[in-house]
């Protein structure tokens, strides 16, 4: 039996979700997040509205699961935090129904932004 590169990738992924501590899970998340908005801008840029929607709603499970998993009460900014990928949700379903171009970017502003931040944060929370 042989390995396709695709099984590879795959397998080699699950190892590092497996070994990954939770920083490095949440940057993953939010770096899937940021490639699915990416991806559903572009498809948007080019009438693929098969495409823009199956991005963004891979996204928008994405933010459902990062607002399920918050506990607002627990952390500082939290319910401003939780406002904020409620705006985000927005955003992606403006983008999506209404084959809104400028929401679109907004949305890959705002994944880049969030990804960048917990990406900084995670790197600081390694160090200590």
């Amino acid at each position: 039996m042989t390995i396709t590169q695709n099984d590879a990738r795959t397998a080699y992924r699950g190892g590092a979700v497996g070994t990954a501590t939770p920083a490095q899970l949440l940057v993953m998340l939010f770096e899937r997040l940021a490639l699915d908005a990416e991806r559903g801008l572009r498809a948007l840029q080019k009438g693929d509205n098969a495409e823009t929607h199956s991005q963004l709603v891979h996204a928008q499970a994405i933010v459902t699961e990062l607002q399920s998993t918050l506990q607002v009460e627990g952390m500082p900014a939290g319910r401003e935090l939780m406002a904020l990928y409620g705006y985000l949700q927005r955003r992606m379903i403006q983008a999506n129904v209404s084959h809104d171009v400028r929401a679109g970017r907004e949305v890959v502003q705002l994944t880049r932004h969030l990804r960048d931040t917990w990406k900084r944060a995670a790197e600081l929370a390694a160090r200590q």
